[in-house]
Order: structure tokens, then C-alpha cells, then sequence
């Protein structure tokens, strides 16, 4: 038997986002990490989680979803490739929007972040603005994320930071206790 009941895991995680979502005003934004629709690296660590969990759950809240992609603008800009699918970043995101419409998920728009007007971007909103997918743009904001003393003092936009360290703990570079006692504030 799996270690991980992904049938359990599609239950509760709808029924807690549909609490969660009931306390805000009906408006709930969640953020999901990793692969929406093929999450390989999550069925490897958790032997019995879906690959497709995350979409099968979003399947569940279908009448209560607007998808937001977010696309980093520089992955743009150096044409980044998915190494799994041998696709572009940009590709994906198209990719993506027409797995969700297949499925009748909403998506409502996308947000290009660290947004500058380099032309590979004014070509990728332009591609969007055919298939009447609005863009959005965050600006990239200064000392974000490098400097952590702003980022968390009375001037800056953080409360809490909660790192994921994916370093061995022999790493040569950044062993795991240091780099974790260099995230302890």
C-alpha cells in the first residue's frame, strides 16, 4: 500500500480550501508550486501522490476557480526551457491554457513578473492579447529577494520567510545545518 492516500489528500485539500475560501469573501488566491498538471518530482518523493493531483482537486472547485499563470519575464527573455518537455517556459504557459480550457477551468489572465519592456515580452503579450487573455505586470522591486534585512524590517513587504534548502547535507558549496543556521534570523 502507498505511503501517501491521494485520494484522502484530493478530499481534504478541497474541503479545506472550500472553508478557507468561505471565511474571504468568496475570494481565496493560492499559489500552487511545482508542476500543475505533471508533477513528477511530487510522485517520486511521495510514493502514491498523483501526478495530477493538483488539477484533479482544482476539477473538484471547478465553479470557484480563475487560474492566474505567472511567468518570470527574464524566462522569457532567455527563451528557458521546460527540460522535461523540451518546451519553452512561454510555450507552457500556452500549453497550460489550453489543457485548463480543455478542462472548463477559467483562466482569467496572466501576470508576467519582474516585468521590463524588452521586445520578447511585448511579443508574448501580444500572442495572449489574440487569444483575449489579459496581462498583468509585476515590477521587479529592489533588494527582492537577496536582501532579507529589508525585506523583513518595519519598511519592508515580508512578515515571515519560510525557505525550502535543497542542499545535502555534505554540499560543498552550501551544506545543509550552515545554510539552515544562515536562514535562522
Amino acid at each position: 500500500m502507498p505511503a501517501f492516500n491521494n485520494q484522502k489528500y484530493l478530499e481534504l485539500q478541497a474541503q479545506k480550501i472550500s472553508e478557507r475560501i468561505s471565511k474571504f469573501n468568496n475570494k481565496l488566491y493560492l499559489e500552487f508550486g511545482g508542476k500543475i498538471f505533471d508533477d513528477y518530482h511530487a510522485s517520486r518523493v511521495l510514493p502514491g501522490f498523483a501526478s495530477d493531483s493538483k488539477v484533479k482537486m482544482l476539477l473538484g472547485l471547478k465553479e470557484k476557480v480563475e487560474i492566474i499563470i505567472t511567468i518570470n519575464a527574464k524566462d522569457i527573455q532567455t527563451s528557458k526551457m521546460r527540460a522535461d518537455h523540451g518546451i519553452s517556459y512561454e510555450d507552457e504557459v500556452f500549453r497550460m491554457i489550453e489543457q485548463f480550457n480543455k478542462m472548463d477551468l477559467y483562466v482569467g489572465s496572466v501576470v508576467i513578473t519582474r516585468y521590463n519592456s524588452e521586445p520578447a515580452i511585448e511579443i508574448f503579450k501580444r500572442k495572449l492579447a489574440i487569444i483575449n487573455i489579459p496581462v498583468y505586470f509585476h515590477y521587479a522591486i529592489e533588494g527582492y529577494p537577496e536582501d532579507t534585512d529589508k525585506i523583513l524590517s518595519e519598511d519592508g513587504f515580508v512578515d515571515y520567510i519560510m525557505p525550502q534548502i535543497y542542499f545535502g547535507f555534505l554540499h560543498e558549496v552550501m551544506p545543509f545545518m550552515e545554510t539552515l543556521y544562515t536562514w535562522n534570523f
